[in-house]
């Protein structure tokens, strides 16, 4: 028959309160954590890392009412997608979404909103004064353009049509109405 394990000495009622309130606790913080983790997902587009269309409609709303006449919004579609989707595979397809998803947010920075609007459709919203704004823009441009190059070792060359608007040249902070007006040119996108 075995007896019971026995600790030397006694525990003490305060140990014993202590541990009666750290295990819940504990289960709270690991559940917390993990409601975390799904609010923080529901966000963001599992491809591209980016911020989903309602996420990025309220970052962007919120960047333009603090910044004002100093942001830019650029919308970016990407060119010939579906001749990459149709001729490569949705597999290259995908890495080239995430490529151009990492290059927009690199080029944007932490600060700015940057969102995948929907298949090759992608909208950025940021503090960018009006004497840098050509300069920056030219740098997306460049690196939208940099082919992709695949984990197989193949390279995608890729082209995006890139629009800008600002509230001190338009006169409205309205994002509907800038970004319209960032709209890249209709002859660029997939017919």
């Amino acid at each position: 028959m075995n007896s019971p394990a026995r600790l030397p000495g006694r525990i003490s009622p305060n140990a014993l309160l202590i541990t009666a309130a750290a295990v819940p606790l504990t289960g709270w913080a690991l559940h917390a954590t993990a409601l975390y983790k799904q609010i923080a997902t529901k966000d963001k587009d599992p491809l591209t890392g980016l911020l989903r269309r309602d996420a990025y409609t309220v970052r962007a709303r919120r960047l333009l009412a603090r910044h004002g006449d100093t942001t830019t919004v650029v919308m970016v579609d990407v060119d010939h997608f579906k001749a990459v989707n149709d001729t490569m595979g949705h597999e290259p397809g995908d890495a080239v979404l995430a490529a151009f998803g990492a290059r927009l947010a690199t080029w944007a920075g932490p600060r700015a909103a940057v969102g995948r609007l929907g298949g090759d459709e992608f909208a950025v919203v940021l503090d960018l004064a009006a004497d840098r704004r050509q300069v920056r823009l030219q740098q997306l441009v460049r690196m939208l353009h940099t082919p992709v190059v695949l984990d197989d070792g193949r390279t995608v060359d890729v082209a995006a049509s890139v629009g800008a608007a600002a509230p001190d040249v338009l006169g409205t902070r309205a994002q509907g109405a800038l970004e319209r007006a960032a709209a890249p040119p209709r002859y660029a996108r997939e017919p």
